[in-house]
């Protein structure tokens, strides 16, 4: 099951986070459909109904395109089929937030959009999961462990969560080359490799739904669940279905040379990710500050008390442009200089130092 998921990156961040290689090798960083990057939103919090980034064949939209090409897409989480009838979405009486692998070939909700090969990848920094216990539920952020080396690669440590930053520090240069070349190249070559976050990636069906009376095309999407991992049984009995690595996203996304019953074979339960308890002021979807996904002790009977460089974090988020975060330069940041020495120290965890990062690009504007 997935109900909740958080997506913290800029637009710009999320098109580089996903710079894979095409089928000569050149490395590519997908852009944005036209319009798409102003819809998303970035949020600790995302539930269902809102608009999330997806990653998917360029040849969706444009029949003559590579068949290799990746774009980036805002679509609403919560298929609605193209058969739809009523002129308002909200009238569906069912649920299609998420999909059974099981069975997808069985209702024609998720049938019909497989079939047409319209898959595509949910993009998230994580998501949520609630623990049944005796009088409440637990909740837990999951996601991939953030390893050393590009974002894309296999995940090569399934344990410690606090292995690595949020925001990598690279002891040999003072500015990597993927911060101070954001851009893509004239040929649409990406600059450099993603050594940021690595993003979840969830394999999903999608579907286009036009109101009856005319309107705007609507793009909607269902995230694919298979049985949970041994790791994660414990919180849940189900996991999204995880695509592990660029070579089975790419096996996800070829729907021109990856037929439907071969795709589904990538859709299997992956004992890889990693997970932490967190506040249950995640319950409440519109909460949706820093304090959703940052560790808690659970032997602690008292909820974390929001921080000062949390709330500056939020306050950066919320009222920062993203044209703004992306013309920003990390090179000319003495507080980020500082930051990544105290890093090179002490680690203090993946998630807490990427807060540190955020907070002091917010003092250097």
């Amino acid at each position: 099951m997935c109900g909740r998921t958080a997506c913290t990156l800029a637009p710009n961040e999320v098109s580089r986070a996903c710079i894979y290689r095409d089928r000569t090798g050149q490395r590519r960083q997908p852009r944005w459909r036209d319009g798409d990057a102003d819809k998303y939103r970035p949020s600790y919090n995302k539930s269902p109904q809102s608009m999330s980034p997806v990653l998917l064949s360029q040849r969706h939209f444009d029949e003559n395109a590579p068949v290799d090409e990746c774009v980036l897409a805002s679509m609403r989480w919560g298929l609605v089929p193209a058969w739809f009838k009523e002129n308002d979405p909200s009238k569906m009486h069912y649920s299609t937030n998420n999909c059974r692998s099981e069975n997808i070939l069985e209702k024609k909700s998720y049938k019909y959009p497989l079939i047409k090969g319209q898959r595509c990848v949910i993009l998230a920094d994580g998501f949520y999961e609630w623990k049944r216990q005796e009088k409440n539920k637990q909740p837990f952020f999951i996601y991939f462990p953030q390893t050393k080396g590009s974002s894309q690669q296999k995940t090569e440590d399934h344990g410690d969560p606090t292995t690595s930053a949020r925001h990598k520090v690279n002891s040999e240069t003072a500015c990597p080359a993927e911060e101070a070349s954001l851009d893509l190249t004239e040929e649409g070559e990406a600059p450099g490799e993603w050594t940021g976050w690595r993003l979840l990636t969830m394999a999903g069906v999608f579907d286009c739904w036009t109101p009856p009376d005319g309107g705007e095309p609507l793009y909607t999407y269902s995230v694919i669940t298979v049985n949970a991992s041994q790791n994660l049984q414990d919180i849940h009995h189900r996991m999204p279905a995880v695509l592990d690595g660029e070579e089975e996203v790419r096996r996800w996304l070829n729907f021109g040379e990856v037929k439907s019953l071969d795709a589904l074979k990538l859709l299997q339960s992956k004992n890889i990710l990693t997970f932490h308890p967190v506040s249950s002021l995640v319950n409440n979807s519109r909460n949706n500050s820093p304090e959703c996904l940052q560790p808690v002790d659970l032997g602690s009977k008292k909820e974390p008390k929001p921080t000062a460089s949390s709330k500056k974090m939020m306050n950066w988020l919320t009222s920062s442009s993203p044209s703004k975060r992306k013309e920003s330069n990390p090179c000319k940041s003495k507080e980020e200089q500082e930051f990544k020495a105290e890093t090179k120290r002490k680690s203090t965890g993946a998630l807490q130092q990427w807060l540190q990062v955020a907070n002091k690009k917010q003092r250097t504007k």
